[in-house]
């Protein structure tokens, strides 16, 4: 075994164990403490002939409260995770994340008028749902108001992106500015990232999403590599170039968006988690993307248990953690690739 796949290997090993271990510790830790052999004993009762524990009230608060919001943080995660990773391959910049495209704050656009004009619409999803819509709008109008000729080229997208992402944000501005003080404090969590009021309901939608999304990018990681050639070369080993970037921007689009719109915005983990698996694991996409699923899963679920228990009966914004956390490890890693053979 050559030493990348050896490393490689070793990545995954930590990832699995490291993400088993705190989705456990995740599930034991909160304002009612529940013992790790009842958290193993209460997932096992539901699937094994197994007792569930006799603390019945832990029962309960495991498979209607923490259960279903551990899992929605572990799908989250994934699709920030693999929205990141393919937004890198297709811009070949380690810079890239699922933002670019206007996703999030085209997101928060919907999620504000939602909470404002029609939070009670779709049974209460209303909300959710206008999250999604807009933010793949977002995304549909920065790439085809980048088209030049039937193409958009990466420049044109990173500052179509741009005047899409500050119109956006002034419009959630306006809305919070507008709305009744209720609702502005619902937008300003919302705006921080959260997983509170998970449901089981809420993991169905974003697992078939996530499931889609994993097959789809794991599908054309192969294409994907050849972004790293450029487009010349790319196309020159029989890879249409503008076909692969539209299906891959739509893929990290739809992601994005099912992940922003049950969890509000939460940022760094599409642009820290696959930065720094590709300098663990190299740029083989196919090995990669499953990768950062479990990154990105990781980075939420310790995200969550920091948010949940940091300060006694208070449920912070998730959001707080991954930035704090993020941005001190994205700064270390541009300051290592900006010295001498830092990048290689």
């Amino acid at each position: 075994m050559h030493a990348r796949s050896r490393r490689q290997f070793a990545v995954y090993v930590f990832l699995l164990v490291a993400l088993v271990l705190c989705t456990f510790v995740s599930a034991a830790l909160g304002q009612y403490g529940v013992s790790l052999a009842d958290v193993g004993r209460a997932f096992a009762a539901k699937f094994l002939p197994v007792a569930p524990p006799a603390d019945q009230t832990a029962f309960e608060v495991l498979w209607n409260i923490r259960f279903p919001r551990i899992a929605l943080g572990l799908l989250v995660g994934a699709c920030l995770g693999v929205a990141g990773a393919v937004m890198q391959a297709v811009f070949s910049n380690p810079l890239a994340e699922p933002g670019i495209v206007g996703v999030s704050t085209g997101a928060s656009v919907g999620a504000a008028a939602g909470i404002v004009f029609f939070p009670g619409l779709l049974g209460g999803f209303g909300v959710t749902a206008a999250a999604f819509a807009s933010g793949l709008l977002a995304a549909v109008l920065v790439y085809f108001g980048a088209r030049r000729g039937g193409k958009a080229e990466v420049v044109t997208l990173v500052l179509t992106g741009i005047a899409v992402n500050a119109v956006a944000g002034a419009i959630t501005s306006i809305t919070t500015y507008v709305a009744p003080t209720t609702a502005r404090d619902e937008i300003v969590f919302w705006q921080m990232g959260s997983l509170s009021g998970a449901s089981w309901q809420h993991v169905g939608v974003i697992a078939v999403v996530a499931a889609i999304g994993l097959v789809w990018a794991v599908g054309i990681a192969r294409r994907l590599d050849t972004f790293a050639l450029g487009e010349t070369a790319a196309g020159h080993v029989g890879v249409h170039v503008h076909r692969l970037r539209l299906a891959a921007i739509s893929l990290s689009a739809l992601l994005a968006a099912a992940a922003v719109a049950y969890a509000g915005v939460i940022v760094f983990v599409g642009l820290v988690v696959p930065h720094l698996l590709r300098l663990l694991m190299g740029p083989n996409n196919l090995v990669l993307i499953p990768a950062t699923a479990l990154g990105g899963a990781l980075l939420i679920t310790l995200s969550d248990i920091a948010a949940r228990n940091l300060i006694a009966f208070a449920d912070l914004p998730i959001g707080i953690f991954t930035a704090l956390v993020g941005g001190p490890v994205f700064f270390v890693l541009l300051r290592r690739g900006m010295r001498p053979g830092g990048g290689r």
